[in-house]
């Protein structure tokens, strides 16, 4: 018996002598790692490793040339710089977005998949429609939040308005139309808002994507909207939009004189849209992690936040934590809204 033991112990000297110090690391890491499972405690998590080692997809729902079109783009080039793999925007527009989100969620997680969401968008879906092949709150490990921006309350030139209170005089008296980027869009949540805040009843035109409903407003085929800044700006420049007040409830840094709408005489409105990035749920937190850290580097940039600036948006950041708890809010916050206005998706 004696002899037998000396034998082994021979035996497993000379392994060790073989093997040298590194692989007796990774055998001691090993039998750490079974002793943990064993007793039933969590498994180390995976570190990021060689990511990324491919090209990354970065999901957008609304189509070319929206906010989180050029949102997407910009990070994703930044995001191509600082990985040395392409990212690749790829532009999955219709069901106000659902398309996109769905896609995304059901992706596999492995980082490979990204998604530019919209917040008040997502969060406002669950209420919106009946089914949806996701859910929010579920089935998206939150990156973190890219920017915060604001939506301008405009009339186009067929519509003889200076102030939120002339548009809300004429919407009564008349029948008047406002365009949305499509149904439960966040533009169709603003408008259909301010329908039921302050008692109007105008009427939904909804087109597929921001742009395209911008352009038709101010060609004069409706008669108000609430589009992003990002696509306001240069048609307010123009001449072509006139901005009555912004939706957030704090003033634009761009229109400092510009009243926001609660201001201006529908006490209690409120829309600040947030973009976030995500990734389906599962993608290993290690890999979460360095995105997080990426984006971050990118949102200090000075061109960035001046890029952002002349669009209307602002830098945010932050961690993962602090985006889920933006979208919980934001969740509570629709699902009452929508409840209390009877916003349905129609």
């Amino acid at each position: 018996m004696r002899e037998g033991n000396r034998m082994r112990s021979r035996i497993a000297t000379s392994m060790v002598e073989r093997l040298g110090s590194v692989a007796v690391i990774g055998l001691a890491c090993l039998a750490q790692t079974l002793e943990t499972a064993a007793a039933g405690g969590p498994a180390p998590e995976p570190a990021a490793g060689d990511f990324p080692s491919r090209p990354i997809r970065f999901v957008e729902a609304f189509g070319a040339g929206g906010t989180t079109d050029y949102l997407s783009r910009v990070v994703g080039q930044k995001l191509t710089a600082r990985f040395g793999q392409q990212v690749v925007v790829d532009n999955r527009p219709g069901a106000g977005g659902n398309i996109g989100a769905e896609m995304a969620a059901k992706a596999t997680p492995d980082g490979y998949t990204l998604f530019m969401g919209v917040v008040p968008i997502l969060a406002a879906a669950g209420s919106l429609y009946g089914r949806l092949g996701y859910d929010v709150l579920k089935d998206f490990s939150d990156i973190a939040l890219v920017v915060s921006g604001n939506y301008v309350l405009v009339a186009g030139p067929s519509l003889q308005a200076r102030s939120v209170q002339e548009l809300v005089a004429l919407a009564k008296a008349k029948p008047l139309r406002y365009g949305s980027a499509g149904i439960g869009s966040t533009l169709h949540l603003a408008m259909a808002m301010l329908n039921s805040m302050a008692g109007l009843n105008m009427l939904h035109v909804p087109y597929k994507g921001g742009p395209p409903m911008v352009t038709a407003l101010a060609a004069g085929e409706v008669d108000a909207g609430a589009p992003s800044l990002t696509l306001a700006l240069p048609l307010i420049k123009a001449g072509r939009l006139t901005p009555l007040a912004v939706t957030s409830a704090q003033r634009a840094r761009e229109f400092p004189n510009l009243p926001t709408i609660a201001e201006a005489g529908v006490p209690g409105y409120d829309l600040t849209p947030w973009y976030a990035a995500y990734a389906p749920a599962g993608t290993p937190a290690a890999i979460v992690k360095l995105l997080n850290a990426e984006i971050n580097a990118i949102l200090r940039m000075p061109d960035i936040q001046t890029g952002f600036a002349v669009q209307g948006l602002e830098a945010v950041g932050g961690t993962p934590e602090q985006a889920r708890q933006t979208m919980r809010v934001e969740v509570k916050k629709w699902a009452k809204v929508i409840k209390e206005a009877g916003i349905k998706a129609e």
